[in-house]
């Protein structure tokens, strides 16, 4: 969505939230070593194509939301096709960092699909205020866990967390106001 789009207290209030998800990236450290790091506190190359691969497979499924919820409510479509095509550059983002830097990862036909669903499409409030909450809600739960998840990652994917984490925030309070 263009700056010249957003009114402008959209964008103080999402000026406020990026600063707070910068934070996580200059985390400290307490000597400890995270599970699923080497011996030199690196992650080891399985943890981190594990944590790229559910970061793929949860923004498919932020994206299924999204579908579901413009398909139980086309008038909310001019609001949510902005930030569902946010959410699936995500999701492609995520299918395809570190593929050809990792030799375990796994070949692109093994990757997730962005067209494939969940076995079951998600439920979709009737009311559509009630729906936007819902896909907040779930928004927020995602970049939650994304900023959490960025501290056992390696730096090139724990920057990718860290803006992803970001810009869900950011869908949070968009979504929130209506």
């Amino acid at each position: 969505m263009p700056l010249s789009n957003i009114p402008r207290r959209r964008a103080v209030r999402a000026a406020l939230v990026l600063p707070a998800a910068a934070g996580l990236l200059g985390g400290c450290s307490d000597g400890t070593r995270p599970e699923g790091t080497s011996a030199k506190g690196s992650p080891s190359a399985d943890a981190s194509v594990a944590l790229r691969r559910r970061a793929a497979r949860d923004s498919a499924a932020l994206l299924a939301r999204y579908d579901a919820t413009l398909a139980a409510h086309p008038d909310l479509g001019t609001r949510l096709r902005p930030l569902r095509a946010e959410v699936a550059g995500h999701a492609e983002a995520f299918a395809t960092t570190g593929r050809a830097a990792s030799p375990s990862a796994a070949p692109s036909s093994s990757q997730p699909s962005l067209s494939a669903s969940p076995s079951a499409p998600p439920s979709v409030p009737a009311r559509a205020g009630d729906a936007l909450s819902a896909l907040a809600a779930a928004e927020r739960t995602l970049a939650d866990a994304r900023a959490a998840a960025l501290l056992d990652a390696p730096p090139e994917l724990a920057r990718l967390l860290a803006s992803v984490a970001a810009c869900g925030a950011g869908h949070v309070l968009l979504l929130k106001e209506h």
